[in-house]
């Protein structure tokens, strides 16, 4: 019986990468054999990123679309509870009160003047 693939567009997913080593919690915006594309934040500045957001600034977050490329993915996990942990999702909304997957949607496309 085959395994199902469990990383889904629209999946929130913690990347580990190397070279820089960097850790980045998100939105999995998509997954090829090129690498990877995630909407979201490093954690090396989770907690000022969670005060910045709790503050009343989710703007100033550092908030980012980013591609990396495969050769630099050294993990990628899906951001579950783990033995009684919980995951980043949960301790975002615990935080900041807001919606992981609504604050991590795709920013509005700036719009047109008329002429």
């Amino acid at each position: 019986m085959p395994l199902s693939f469990p990383f889904n567009r629209g999946q929130l997913v913690v990347l580990v990468a190397v070279n820089p080593r960097e850790r980045v919690w998100g939105r999995l915006v998509g997954l090829e054999s090129a690498g990877v594309a995630i909407r979201g934040m490093e954690l090396g500045s989770w907690d000022e990123n969670l005060a910045t957001i709790r503050n009343g600034a989710p703007e100033h977050a550092s908030l980012g679309t980013r591609f990396v490329p495969m050769h630099r993915v050294e993990s990628l996990y899906l951001d579950d509870s783990i033995a009684g942990a919980p995951s980043m999702a949960e301790l975002f909304k615990r935080t900041t009160g807001l919606e992981p997957l609504d604050f991590l949607a795709d920013p509005e496309p700036p719009r047109r003047g008329k002429r």
